[in-house]
């Protein structure tokens, strides 16, 4: 073979990747599955598709070996093939704010209506956790902290927190997080927070992110 051709394949191989990546729908899929598995009915419910095209969108991503699938009585389930998926989302997130106007625009209008205050970096984030000045709240549904989350995070759904405050110290900071860096999830955590006075951030990005970079997690995953 020669070097024109091997670069040929192998860019055409590279290329069946992007062309997956090409649904916005998949994309959110894969977000989702970063949490953890999903079975097919799950993820349908989550995207608001029917079970029939959400499972379409799965064997895309799964002829490239962006997800594994495995079959358990009658229900099929799937999770991403690894934290090199988290990776390729974070550079796709990356270059779309800095090279589109569009999604530039988009990021800034939105951060700007939900939270005016810099959110905390993940590493900064795990030195003030080891020196125990801060509280780390997952907003996420319990179904989804049980299959990983940051080490000593408390789990309160965003649903159950202004019946759960009584649960968070009213006297420390609290750092928020959930799915990833666009989730609402703990937007609206930490402004349900600030409003019955306790100091809140959010994490800059999530879950997945903060796995993918190393950092100390528990949970089934």
């Amino acid at each position: 073979m020669s070097e024109q051709n091997f670069k040929s394949d192998l860019f055409g191989q590279f290329a069946r990747i992007g062309k997956a990546l090409s649904s916005g729908k998949r994309l959110e899929m894969l977000e989702f599955l970063a949490q953890g598995e999903r079975s097919v009915e799950q993820l349908a419910r989550l995207t608001g598709l029917s079970v029939a095209n959400t499972s379409q969108h799965l064997q895309q991503l799964r002829q490239v070996g962006l997800v594994t699938a495995r079959k358990e009585g009658l229900y099929v389930h799937y999770r991403i093939a690894g934290d090199g998926i988290v990776r390729l989302l974070a550079a796709l997130r990356a270059v779309g704010e800095e090279h589109l106007a569009d999604v530039d625009r988009l990021v800034r209008l939105f951060r700007d209506s939900k939270d005016d205050l810099e959110p905390v970096p993940a590493k900064e984030l795990w030195q003030r956790v080891k020196q125990g000045l801060v509280t780390v709240l997952d907003v996420r549904p319990p179904e989804e902290y049980a299959q990983g989350h940051i080490r000593g995070a408390l789990n309160v759904p965003v649903t159950e927190l202004k019946k759960r405050l009584h649960q968070i110290p009213a006297d420390q900071e609290v750092v928020a997080y959930c799915r990833g860096p666009y989730c609402l999830l703990a937007y609206e955590a930490v402004q349900v927070l600030r409003k019955q006075g306790i100091k809140a951030r959010r994490l800059e990005e999530g879950y997945p992110e903060w796995k993918s970079a190393g950092l100390p997690v528990e949970g089934s995953a």
